[in-house]
């Protein structure tokens, strides 16, 4: 059975350093199964007890996935010495999990990004031969025709000759300076979809990530927002996880 040390559980969900959850353990402040403990070495059946924390209901996982809208203006790292990064915008417990983000977001890009402490899926997902499609919302200055959407379909050449995977970009409106679209690829070259639009003779002026393969981005959270990913959502983490 999946058993581990107490003190170990409550530092993994980011209650705190080691040290500061055996004071909360011997402060009474922790309960397992309805029973104060305080001894930090006990043994928790993480798939059976039930354990709180000043009355709190813990759900142990070994892996922590959270869903964050990403503002503009905030790097993709997780630490910089001059500017905010994503896991500045993390709040108690998971600002003190050792969340790192699953790709990477331009500094002037929004959206979707998803951090973790999950090596494995962050490898997986990120791997080439999955192909996992991620969505975004566009604006683009420019002259674009109606045949932008057969050139990104065959595979836009970006500067350095390099010739795009098939890309599906649908227009939500074309003007005479400029149009708006969602475009999805299956792959993440240095500022590709920037490229892609200035292969077209644009220029792209908003950039919004709304999907991640079946995850898509939360409207009811506010640009620098986070939850975790709800079970629908880690069911398509875990299929990705299974594929190797």
């Amino acid at each position: 059975m999946p058993f581990i040390r107490l003190d170990k559980l409550l530092a993994d969900m980011g209650e705190g350093t080691r040290s500061q959850v055996k004071g909360l353990i011997k402060g009474g402040k922790v309960t397992v199964d309805g029973r104060k403990v305080t001894d930090s070495s006990l043994k928790v059946d993480t798939e059976a007890s039930s354990v709180t924390v000043g009355g709190r209901l813990l759900n142990y996982s070994t892996f922590t996935y959270i869903m964050l809208n990403k503002p503009s203006g905030v790097i993709t790292a997780t630490r910089d010495s001059r500017e905010q990064v994503v896991t500045d915008l993390l709040k108690p417990p998971y600002s003190k999990m050792g969340l790192f983000p699953v790709g990477r977001l331009d500094k002037d890009t929004t959206g979707l990004l998803i951090l973790t402490n999950d090596g494995d899926f962050a490898h997986s997902s990120l791997s080439p031969k999955h192909h996992v499609p991620k969505t975004y919302y566009v604006e683009a200055r420019g002259k674009f025709s109606q045949g932008i959407t057969e050139r990104f379909r065959e595979g836009i050449v970006i500067d350095g000759g390099y010739k795009c995977r098939e890309a599906v970009l649908k227009v939500q409106e074309l003007k005479e300076d400029g149009i708006s679209a969602l475009v999805t690829v299956t792959e993440g070259k240095f500022h590709q979809i920037k490229r892609m639009f200035q292969a077209e003779g644009g220029e792209v002026t908003l950039l919004k990530r709304i999907a991640f393969g079946d995850i898509v981005l939360d409207q009811g959270l506010a640009p620098g927002e986070s939850r975790p990913l709800n079970e629908d959502e880690l069911k398509y983490i875990y299929g990705l996880k299974e594929k190797g």
